[in-house]
């Protein structure tokens, strides 16, 4: 009889929603790039990227929110991670690559950023090279601000462009809902766009304890830039106000350089309830309710 092939072993991650609770421009270095003080945290909420053995490197892309991409060819940022790690290992082996896109692309919430560490730690281990965490980092810092963050993949404070990471004390529980209108809006435009003076850092201890807590906390921070958003995309102040209506809504804000938005509530369940009355009266726009995950982040 004719041996029978085994099954292709699958590696899949998971790449989630990267949501900014607060972001404070604090200073600007000489040659341009602002410096930032920032709480983030990761919603259970995102992408998700499995790889299969290979000889050579390929990326296949769908989901609801595929279409949004501009370059599904070579230079989308999961290929180009994927082709970064193969040179930094010496490897010669391939992976045949699959993106289920949910999350809307240039939204503020790094899905981008945090595909391409899933894809990262995915080709790691299917690869089965040695690399730290501090190196891995490292290596996704060429990719962009975002990367050293989504590689870390838990709540922790940011700082410098966005490379500088320490970590912070576990989350609440809390529900989120993210919204979007539909609108792309790229990070450097909205840096471009802000002026004004700047902000001291908010880092705040110990952690509240609880959901409500916490939005007390956050209520004495705030998203730098948004007024320069808004300036580009005037729909995102629709978003918050209609954010800011919806029951059991703890705290509206923008994430990172928007356009997404997100309401924090005390649980879960009042984030779905909330997601389905935005849905009946704001159809177009895209949103997602979840929770924000607490410790240990999903991609990591």
């Amino acid at each position: 009889m004719p041996a029978v092939a085994e099954p292709a072993i699958a590696f899949t991650a998971f790449a989630p929603a990267k949501v900014n609770l607060y972001l404070h421009v604090i200073g600007r270095r000489p040659y341009g790039y602002h410096l930032l003080d920032s709480l983030i945290a990761f919603a259970d909420i995102g992408d998700r990227i499995t790889a299969e053995p290979a000889a050579t490197l390929s990326l296949e892309i769908g989901g609801l929110e595929a279409a949004g991409l501009v370059d599904l060819g070579q230079n989308n940022l999961v290929l180009r991670a994927a082709r970064l790690l193969a040179d930094h290992t010496g490897t010669a082996r391939g992976a045949a690559l699959y993106l289920e896109k949910n999350l809307p692309v240039a939204a503020g919430i790094g899905g981008g950023s945090s595909d391409a560490a899933a894809a990262l730690r995915l080709l790691a281990a299917l690869w089965q090279v040695t690399i730290g965490e501090e190196e891995l980092r490292g290596l996704g810092a060429g990719l962009g601000a975002d990367l050293p963050a989504c590689l870390y993949g838990r709540a922790a404070w940011v700082s410098g462009i966005g490379e500088r990471i320490e970590p912070a004390p576990d989350l609440p529980e809390v529900g989120i809902l993210l919204a979007n209108p539909r609108k792309n809006l790229p990070t450097g435009a909205v840096f471009g766009a802000r002026s004004g003076p700047f902000r001291e850092a908010g880092r705040f201890a110990p952690m509240p304890k609880t959901a409500i807590g916490l939005a007390r906390m956050l209520m004495s921070r705030g998203n730098d830039l948004t007024g320069a958003a808004i300036g580009l995309v005037p729909e995102i102040s629709t978003v918050l106000a209609r954010l800011s209506r919806l029951p059991g809504v703890l705290i509206a804000r923008m994430s990172g350089s928007g356009a997404t938005c997100f309401a924090l509530f005390s649980n879960r369940g009042a984030a779905e309830d909330a997601r389905t009355a935005l849905v009946v009266a704001e159809p177009d726009w895209w949103c997602a309710a979840g929770g924000l995950i607490a410790g240990k982040g999903l991609c990591g």
